[in-house]
């Protein structure tokens, strides 16, 4: 999946660097095998970095859930603070399914477990394209 998501052949700054960080030699030695099954597919090199995890440090609150942030009565609606925001399942899925990611059957799943009121509901299926 974090291969198809994104082109890992593409070169950022590092503060937009595609990259794996590990935690163990196990999940370091699973990051290297799936970057070389991945890279016979590709043509260019793979720059994705992997690395040992450090310290983590959170995004600004602005960029916490940004396509959700742009939906602003859906967000408004979840009645969330900034610090929920961040650690709220239900806010990423939703962030994911208004920025495109996921289908109108997913969604339909998945919403039941969200406890998403109607008018939420009805919001996202309108964004992902699907009749309520």
């Amino acid at each position: 999946m974090f291969w198809k998501n994104h082109d890992p052949t593409s070169c950022h700054s590092r503060q937009y660097m595609s990259a794996i960080f590990y935690h163990n030699d196990n999940q370091k030695q699973l990051a290297l095998q799936s970057k070389a099954e991945r890279q016979k597919s590709l043509a260019r090199n793979i720059t994705t970095k992997i690395l040992p995890a450090n310290t983590f440090y959170v995004a600004e609150d602005y960029h916490q859930k940004y396509l959700l942030r742009q939906q602003c009565s859906l967000l408004q609606s979840l009645g969330l603070s900034d610090k929920e925001l961040i650690t709220s399942h239900t806010a990423a899925r939703l962030n994911g399914f208004v920025g495109g990611n996921g289908s109108v059957k997913q969604f339909d799943m998945e919403s039941k477990m969200m406890n998403l009121n109607e008018e939420q509901i009805k919001y996202v299926m309108k964004k992902l394209g699907g009749a309520y």
